[in-house]
C-alpha cells in the first residue's frame, strides 16, 4: 500500500470555537515523506505534527512552536487519519482549527471534494509489540497489541441522558464516515458560561456541540447516535493518537480518557522502542490495510 496525500486543494471557513472568529482553513497536497504540517498563514509560521510539538490539552490538543500556536486539530486529524492520508499541508488564518458543527463530518466533506491521491513510496505503519498504559487514578488509556486498528471507549457521567456508555469501534474508513464521523463534542451549560468569563468558547454554540444542563439536552436537534457522546471520544482518540505519525496497528482501549492521557500515550509509546515496530506495509497487513482504507 502506498503513501497517499489529496489530489487537489481546497478551502473551507467556520467558526473558531474560542475566539468565535471566522477562520480560512486551506487543505494541500504535499510530496511522500513530508508528512502532516500545520500552517498559520497569517504569521507565516510551520508546524509539524508530532507530540513533542503538543503544548496544551486542557480543552483541546493544541500544537505549536515559540511562534505560534494552533489549537482543536483533534477533529480535523480524525478524519484525515480515516482517509489514510499520510502528507497534506493545512493552512489557517487564526490560532484555531474551525470547530464546523463540532464533529468530524465537514473534514469528510471537504476530503472528498479534494479526493485522495497515492504516492510513489511505501506506507509506513506502527504495529504495537506490547502493551502500554497511562493512569491517573481510576481513568486510564492504553493500546495492546492485536491483529487489526481497533478502538474501545467506556465513559460514565452522572447525568441522565449520557449515564454510562460504551463503544467498541473495528476501524475502517467506510465504518468512521457511517459510525463515527457525525458525533459531535459535548459539553455542560455551566462550564461553558465559566469558560466564557474567561474569555474562552464564544464561538461555541447548539450548532457546534451538544449543551447540557444539569437535566437534560439543550439542543433541540436529536442526537446523531443513541449513544453520540462515547463515540465522539472515539473521534477524538483517533485524532489524538494519528500524533504518532503513520497508522497504528494495536487496540486503543480508555476508560473516561481525554487529550492529555492520550498525548501521555503518544509519549510513553515513542519512549521505550520495545514498545512497537515500525516496517512498511507488506503481504501480512497490506490486504487488511488496503481493505480498512478502502
Amino acid at each position: 500500500m502506498k503513501q497517499r496525500t489529496i489530489a487537489k486543494t481546497v478551502k473551507g471557513v467556520g467558526i473558531g470555537l474560542h475566539k468565535g472568529d471566522p477562520v480560512e482553513i486551506i487543505l494541500e497536497p504535499l510530496e511522500a515523506d513530508m508528512g502532516i504540517r500545520f500552517f498559520r498563514s497569517d504569521l507565516n509560521v510551520s508546524i509539524e505534527l508530532k507530540p513533542e510539538n503538543v503544548v496544551d490539552t486542557r480543552m483541546a490538543t493544541v500544537i505549536g512552536n515559540d511562534n505560534a500556536t494552533i489549537s482543536t486539530i483533534e477533529h480535523l486529524l480524525s478524519a484525515v487519519y480515516a482517509y489514510g492520508i499520510d502528507n497534506i499541508r493545512i493552512s489557517v488564518n487564526s490560532s484555531e482549527v474551525p470547530i464546523m458543527d463540532g464533529s468530524g463530518a465537514s473534514f469528510c466533506m471537504m476530503l472528498d471534494e479534494a479526493g485522495v491521491m497515492e504516492l510513489d513510496k511505501s506506507k509506513n505503519v506502527m504495529i504495537i509489540k506490547k502493551e502500554v498504559i497511562y493512569k491517573d487514578g481510576e481513568k486510564y488509556t492504553k493500546i495492546l497489541p492485536s491483529k487489526i486498528a481497533e478502538y474501545s471507549f467506556k465513559i460514565n457521567f452522572n447525568h441522565p441522558i449520557i449515564k454510562e456508555q460504551e463503544y467498541n469501534f473495528i476501524f475502517s474508513k467506510r465504518d468512521y464516515i457511517k459510525e463515527i464521523s457525525k458525533a459531535r463534542t459535548f459539553g455542560f451549560l455551566k462550564d461553558v458560561q465559566m469558560l466564557r468569563s474567561m474569555g474562552l468558547a464564544l464561538g461555541g454554540s447548539l450548532d457546534n456541540a451538544i449543551v447540557l444542563d444539569e437535566k437534560k439536552m439543550l439542543n433541540n436537534d436529536p442526537l446523531r447516535y443513541q449513544n453520540e457522546f462515547v463515540r465522539h471520544k472515539i473521534l477524538d482518540a483517533i485524532g489524538d493518537m494519528s500524533l504518532l505519525g503513520m497508522p497504528v496497528i494495536g487496540k486503543y482501549d480508555s476508560y473516561a480518557g481525554s487529550h492529555n492521557l492520550n498525548h501521555l500515550l503518544t509519549l510513553k509509546i515513542l519512549k521505550d522502542s520495545s514498545n512497537y515496530e515500525i516496517r512498511n506495509l507488506n503481504e501480512e497487513y497490506e490486504k487488511e490495510f488496503s481493505r480498512a482504507f478502502a
